[in-house]
């Protein structure tokens, strides 16, 4: 389904009962993201949210794409796998033997289709443009600043367009953008991303850079801007498939060589410099839950701001999981499915991103298993597949029709994959890149992985007998805790309840290799030796919370570096996902802090709760990780 406008999908969630309109004033600067969190975080009250009295001429439309149901009406979908399907279809229709000259010619009207979904460029002026400032001025817009750490506003949902100086070929990413200046922000592309590639290329040639954002229009179109395509597919392609007709493009006013969607709601146009002095940018509150630290980015300039006439500014923000880039990422996980399946791992037959894992940090893929060391295959062809090169911790099961297990149905997976698991052959380790934002690497983007290989083992590759799990009688964890000082707290509730040979320990380091001289002497005790992982997190995380347990751990595990083997045979498998430090660790990278609001926002918020329509009062998210925080700044103390 294509949508004429934003305004068209907002009726279309309010018909829908997935829209709140609230009319009091809230402030762009903290109180939104403080309402959206919790709001987004409640399932049973889960809803886009539109502010329509935000102090500007611009209503803010925030969480639109923040649930499930939500990310289908946003494109057009009953189920986000008719999305996978459609595409399996058309690969299979395109990629099958023909017969004969019939045949071939029965295949011209799905390659029209190809046609109908390309962009076109169309003359004049676009809805886009119906005014233009005078004088561009970027306070005029309700930017968020979304947490009390951030280096101040920034623009989160924005499809920044440009284009390669050579090859004339169109890219359309989503960088945050914070704003310094009413006509200067920064652009916070990262190496790995095509635009950086682009710069590059302006910065070789020694040419301005023409950059457009466009804020807005079809959902779609802010979709296709976070999508993982392969270098060089245009985004409105995919956008036209989606919304099944081409995307209209118009050229920018004050930078004519970018074209942009004629019916966005906002446009701001301008460029970037490739000699000017880089600005310091950040600290942003980012979707691992972390603030990302600052650093060095270029400049945008801003030369012209064009919008609709009835406008609406359309945001999102990111921090502790499950926010509504979860959502997101759920469409993409779905959508580039069958590609991966139709092109580079042709075995694999279900993948899933759980939300604790933000994306890169852990992927549960399922395949057909028909040979001895099948496992690294998948492995090496996942990880050299588009931005799975970013994946931290990737899962390998055999397929539901072998396993008898859906993947997403945690306790049965896991009671699948380490039944099938032998520690010491069967996790495998590298290194490689990693995502910017990645902060347990110790050298920024380039750190360690891990691979568990679940599946059922073929006779090349068994080792011994499978055992069953058994917990020994003598099993104490209050005992561990007072053995053990240092461990604050044990949960043992997969090993005692599901017959999960893992073990969660919070534990208060103080030394250099305390937690690997833990493991050791723990793992030497008779009650433990038939446990084969035992995961490490900080003493402040409450491990009765399991889903913050992963979200935590996965940030703050680098696998290659802070995995050790306990045991009598050495076959029990220690990971440290604890803070890491200079003075414990050695290690030489800012650690960043964790991200709750503040207490005057959440005051602020309580206070006017009643006036916005949203029901009953929901208590800020951010109360239950005030215990977790190392001071109050976006890093921790330098050094400590």
């Amino acid at each position: 389904m294509a949508y004429k406008s934003l305004h068209e999908f907002i009726e279309t969630l309010d018909k829908a009962g997935e829209l709140v309109r609230i009319k009091t004033f809230v402030d762009p600067v903290l109180e939104i993201a403080e309402i959206t969190d919790r709001v987004s975080k409640t399932p049973d009250r889960n809803k886009a949210l539109l502010f329509e009295n935000t102090g500007t001429d611009f209503p803010v439309l925030i969480n639109s794409m923040g649930s499930e149901r939500r990310m289908c009406i946003a494109l057009g979908v009953q189920q986000l796998d008719d999305v996978t399907r459609e595409i399996e279809d058309l690969f299979k229709k395109l990629s099958s033997p023909k017969k004969g000259l019939m045949e071939k010619l029965s295949m011209l009207p799905e390659l029209s289709k190809f046609a109908s979904w390309m962009p076109k460029v169309v003359s004049g002026k676009g809805a886009c443009q119906e005014v233009m400032m005078k004088d561009p001025d970027l306070s005029a817009l309700p930017i968020l600043k979304c947490w009390p750490r951030d280096g101040g506003r920034f623009i989160t949902l924005p499809a920044i367009h440009t284009k390669d100086p050579l090859t004339g070929i169109r890219n359309i990413g989503m960088y945050r953008m914070q704003v310094f200046e009413k006509d200067m922000t920064g652009m916070h592309w990262h190496k790995h991303k095509v635009s950086a590639r682009h710069f590059n290329e302006y910065k070789k040639l020694n040419k301005r850079m023409p950059v457009a954002v466009a804020l807005g229009g079809d959902p779609v179109f802010t979709y296709a801007a976070t999508a993982p395509l392969p270098d060089n597919v245009d985004e409105y392609m995919l956008a036209g498939f989606l919304r099944k007709k081409k995307v209209e493009l118009v050229k920018c006013i004050t930078q004519p060589e970018i074209e942009v969607p004629a019916d966005a709601d906002i446009i701001i146009e301008g460029y970037v410099e490739p000699g000017e002095e880089l600005i310091w940018e950040g600290p942003f509150g980012d979707h691992t839950g972390y603030y990302s630290l600052a650093d060095w980015y270029p400049r945008f300039h801003v030369t012209a701001i064009t919008h609709k006439k009835n406008a609406v500014y359309p945001a999102t923000i990111v921090g502790i999981p499950p926010q509504e880039d979860a959502w997101i990422g759920k469409a993409t996980e779905r959508i580039f499915l069958a590609p991966i399946k139709m092109t580079m791992v042709p075995e694999i037959t279900d993948m899933h991103m759980p939300v604790e894992g933000v994306f890169h940090n852990l992927v549960i893929a399922a395949f057909q298993k028909d040979y001895a060391g099948q496992g690294q295959k998948v492995m090496n062809a996942l990880w050299g597949a588009g931005q799975m090169m970013f994946n931290k911790i990737l899962v390998l099961t055999d397929s539901a029709t072998v396993s008898g297990v859906a993947i997403e149905d945690y306790t049965k997976l896991a009671q699948y994959i380490f039944q099938n698991l032998n520690p010491v052959t069967d996790v495998g380790f590298s290194r490689g890149p990693m995502d910017v934002l990645d902060h347990s690497c110790s050298k920024m983007g380039f750190g360690g992985k891990m691979c568990i290989d679940g599946t059922r083992k073929m006779e090349e590759e068994k080792t011994g007998p499978d055992q069953n799990f058994v917990l020994a009688p003598g099993f104490s964890k209050e005992l561990l805790t007072s053995t053990f000082p240092e461990i604050k707290d044990i949960n043992d509730t997969a090993a005692r309840n599901h017959k999960i040979p893992v073990l969660f320990v919070a534990v208060e380091k103080n030394r250099p290799g305390h937690v690997r001289d833990l493991h050791d002497r723990l793992c030497e005790l008779p009650g433990l030796n038939a446990f084969k992982m035992i995961l490490y997190v900080e003493h402040t995380v409450n491990l009765d919370r399991i889903a913050d347990v992963l979200w935590r751990f996965c940030n703050n595990l680098d696998p290659d570096r802070d995995h050790f083997y306990g045991g009598t045979a050495k076959n029990i498998l220690g990971l440290d996902g604890t803070k890491k430090s200079k003075k414990i660790d050695n290690f030489d990278r800012p650690w960043p802090n964790i991200i709750v609001s503040d207490d005057k926002t959440r005051a602020s918020v309580d206070e006017k709760w009643s006036t916005l329509g949203l029901g009953e009062k929901i208590n800020s998210p951010s109360l239950q990780y005030l215990t977790q925080l190392y001071g109050g700044d976006a890093t921790v103390l330098e050094r400590e």
